[in-house]
């Protein structure tokens, strides 16, 4: 209901359409380029300003402040902060790959410094940015009244090249955006021409022109298929790289050399974010970084140490730095001026012939009508020249201008305009060769004006038009590819192909301390030594747990006393030397207090060898169970159960085996049994296990061993049961001397369990391996020959492995 000018209207209503008012003037006025020129208006607006001052690429450079005014105060009402900073994005060569001013002075820079103020830099256009304008002045676009409607300024530029592509643009609209990429112009100018000629020509078609982006900056891209696929659909990501090389010191060592960064990264944010990643040791084997760049080019120098691997350093800085950056793109533009459109390669290029078209028909149009215009006059000019006796006797004979110009018209018949050209010719004209060149340039502007009526007529010769254009700036700005594409990053490895193979041995200390060490850090010794120190306690109750000897590339399992179970790779369990700490395992995984890690199983993912299929988990109860191993594919940070445990039982062991193995398992006090593993029939992680082995009295069972029925038939080495004692004896025994039970009974003696010797601590199946080594509670550790044990009956004490302290025993053994 009207009340005055008062209209009532439901606010839900009134909001929509005033966000919706909104939403288009942003997409229009400020966030999208015009599919035509590349360019929002602010850009256009700036380069028009710019063109109107007269400021060509040899022209004076001009204070930008000044060109800020003019632009603000007739065609861009807006603040001079946001006109200032589109004027140096312009004219910056590591933002534009084709700049479209010229400044003089301090127009930022690649590390991210900010630009000078406006009053202390200069500018002009570039010759390419004049391209752009040229042939403004002939009508060959719309132009629209500025905002206070003194001026006229163009809607879209003329454009002689398809500046979207070539510089690309970035943009923010409401629900929408836009992120076009530069690319290289004798590529896009061929992809052009091809287009004109062939204008059915797909994405694929025309990739055998535009290989893809290519950056101001350099760089590498990769993947061609993804590439092609983003051109045909306009929506897809690039995966881009710095231009690194390795490069070794005359001294020795290697540097690592960063001469191009990916697109809009920051080079001393890249510099520093690497310096960090150091400093947090999420990067190793880095000594020092320099930016070592100047005004040839950017070169920043990453010195390794002497033990680093340069493929692996770098793969680390492409993982966690912007070295290597996904560039997302969106090829969305307005068509048509109003309708944001997401397009695709091809269709980019066809709305600029479309737009190039119309330019050229109405320049020839303008071209045609001046030609006519002149032509007309030159023909009066010689109806002149050929009767310029009455001519002049006509103009004597007349009272006065207005006069001689009707007595002109009467006699010669000529048009009010020829007769004005004819009053206004001057003396200079009469002379012979004067004569001559008016002829003369009436038979070219004839000339003329028939091939520009031949363009109106026929649609080739537009398109032939066009062709040359492209053709004479290609020529005149054409420049190598700067971003290389190749198909593939080279150095597109996992941590782990880029790790060394090698043996190591991983320790893990009551406080759980986890690190990984040389096998040589341990001498070869005589059995019955003292050992070298292996392991530094960080207080006296924080010694030595776990010994497990694995591969860099093998996945480690690692069991806790609660049946739980983590997965890590042995090359991220961090390296030490034979006496260090190592790291807190709470840094790898979430561990609950109380918990303890109890067993590592290790084996080798992808192997070409038979996979193990199951895995054999014993409590110190005498509890076992067997899961398929698949089951322990996906491991979060957190862990996960394997095993369900009986109040005031342990898991204590782990193992990994075929599905038609054997067991042995052996208990503290000098008993073992020996099954066939079928007895136990197949579990998943959330359950119990079934009895094993009975116990009697405080007895517990302290290892378990595996024997392979599968070595035994590719007739493999004699697998023999080693059993090591706390207090530092060992012995072999054979495989044999264990005659097969069922499973649940109380076993037989594998060893005479004295006070001498202690009770048995570790059991292992030994088949290949040469070497034993033992680690004491207080931290030594020995590395002795397997050969130097005996191979003994079951009812036997053993031999000294080890020679220990008094309050010292051993905790832990593993075989090599």
């Amino acid at each position: 209901m009207d009340i005055g000018k008062l209209q009532r209207k439901e606010i839900t209503e009134e909001m929509r359409e005033a966000y919706l008012d909104y939403a288009m003037s942003v997409i229009v006025a400020r966030a999208l380029p015009n599919v035509r020129d590349g360019l929002k208006p602010v850009h256009r607006r700036i380069l028009y300003a710019m063109h109107d001052m007269g400021l060509r690429h040899d022209a004076k450079y001009v204070k930008s402040a000044r060109i800020v005014g003019n632009t603000l105060a007739y065609y861009h009402p807006h603040g001079d902060l946001a006109v200032y900073d589109a004027l140096v994005r312009l004219a910056q060569p590591f933002s534009l790959r084709y700049p479209l001013i010229q400044g003089q002075g301090n127009f930022g820079s690649v590390d991210g410094d900010s630009p000078a103020a406006q009053r202390y830099t200069e500018a002009r256009l570039t010759a390419i940015a004049e391209e752009m304008l040229a042939d403004i002045e002939k009508d060959t676009v719309d132009f629209q009244q500025n905002y206070d409607a003194t001026r006229q300024e163009p809607k879209v530029l003329p454009s002689r090249f398809p500046n979207l592509l070539l510089n690309g643009s970035v943009g923010i609209a409401v629900g929408m955006a836009t992120n076009i990429p530069p690319h290289n112009l004798r590529e896009v100018v061929g992809a052009t021409r091809h287009l004109l000629h062939r204008p059915s020509a797909t994405a694929q078609d025309l990739m055998e022109f535009i290989k893809g982006p290519d950056f101001p900056t350099g760089g590498i891209i990769y993947n061609a298929k993804a590439i092609l696929e983003t051109y045909a659909t306009g929506r897809g990501a690039i995966l881009c790289r710095g231009k690194t090389e390795v490069a070794e010191r005359k001294k020795g060592g290697f540097d690592i050399v960063i001469t191009e960064i990916p697109y809009e990264v920051n080079k001393s944010g890249l510099v520093s974010k690497i310096a960090e990643l150091v400093e947090e040791k999420k990067i190793i084997g880095i000594r020092d970084i320099r930016d070592e760049s100047d005004r040839e080019g950017l070169r920043v120098v990453i010195e390794l140490k002497s033990d680093a691997q340069p493929e692996r350093v770098l793969n680390q800085i492409y993982k966690l730095t912007d070295l290597e950056k996904t560039f997302h793109i969106n090829l969305l533009a307005l068509v048509d001026g109003l309708q944001p459109q997401t397009l695709s390669l091809p269709a980019i290029l066809v709305e600029y012939i479309k737009h190039r078209k119309v330019v050229i028909a109405r320049r020839t149009k303008f071209d045609l009508e001046k030609t006519k215009e002149r032509i007309h006059i030159l023909e009066g000019l010689a109806k002149a020249l050929a009767h310029i006796d009455g001519v002049i006797k006509t103009i004597r004979g007349s009272e006065n201008r207005d006069a001689a110009k009707k007595n002109l018209i009467k006699k010669f018949e000529l048009s009010e305009r020829q007769a004005e050209a004819i009053l206004a010719m001057r003396l200079e004209s009469l002379a012979r060769l004067e004569r001559e060149k008016i002829i003369e340039e009436l038979k070219e502007k004839k000339k003329l004006a028939k091939e520009l009526a031949a363009i109106l007529k026929d649609p080739k010769k537009v398109i032939a038009v066009i062709d040359k254009e492209l053709d004479d700036v290609e020529k005149r700005f054409g420049d190598a590819r700067r971003t290389k594409v190749e198909a593939a990053p080279l150095g597109a490895m996992s941590d782990e192909e880029l790790i060394i193979e090698e043996e190591v041995i991983v320790t893990l200390s009551q406080g759980n301390y986890i690190k990984r060490v040389n096998p040589d850090s341990f001498r070869l010794q005589r059995r019955g030594g003292r050992g070298v120190i292996g392991f530094e306690a960080k207080a006296d109750e924080d010694a030595l747990r776990l010994v497990t000897f694995a591969n860099t590339h093998d996945t480690l399992l690692l069991f806790s006393n609660f049946g739980r179970v983590f997965r890590i790779k042995t090359y991220e369990v961090p390296e030490g030397s034979r006496i260090s700490r190592g790291k807190p395992i709470q840094s790898f995984m979430n561990v609950f207090s109380g918990e303890e890690i109890v067993a590592i199983v290790n084996f080798r993912e992808n192997k070409a060898a038979v996979p193990h299929k199951y895995l054999l988990m014993a409590t110190q109860r005498g509890i076992m169970k067997k899961t398929p191993l698949m089951e322990f594919k996906n491991i979060r940070r957190a862990g996960m159960r394997a095993l369900l445990l009986k109040k005031g039982d342990m898991l204590r062991w782990a193992s990994l085996s075929f599905g038609e193995d054997e067991v042995l398992l052996v208990s503290s006090m000098g008993q073992a049994i020996r099954f066939k593993e079928n007895q136990i029939r197949s579990m998943g992680r959330a359950s119990a296990g079934i009895t094993a082995m009975r116990l009697k009295g405080s007895d517990t069972v302290v290892g378990m061993g595996v024997i392979s029925r599968r070595a035994k038939a590719e007739g493999d080495k004699e697998q023999k049961a080693l059993v090591v004692t706390k207090n530092g004896f060992g012995k072999l025994t054979s495989i044999k001397d264990y005659r097969l039970q069922n499973r649940g009974g109380t076993g037989i003696k594998t060893a005479k369990v004295q006070e001498k010797s202690g009770p048995i601590i570790a059991a292992i199946i030994v088949r290949n391996e040469e070497e034993l080594i033992a680690a004491s509670e207080k931290g030594q550790a020995i590395r002795v020959p397997l050969a130097s044990l005996p191979t003994q009956g079951r009812a036997t004490q053993g031999v000294r492995v080890m020679k220990l302290d008094a309050a010292d025993s051993i905790i832990a053994a593993t075989v090599v």
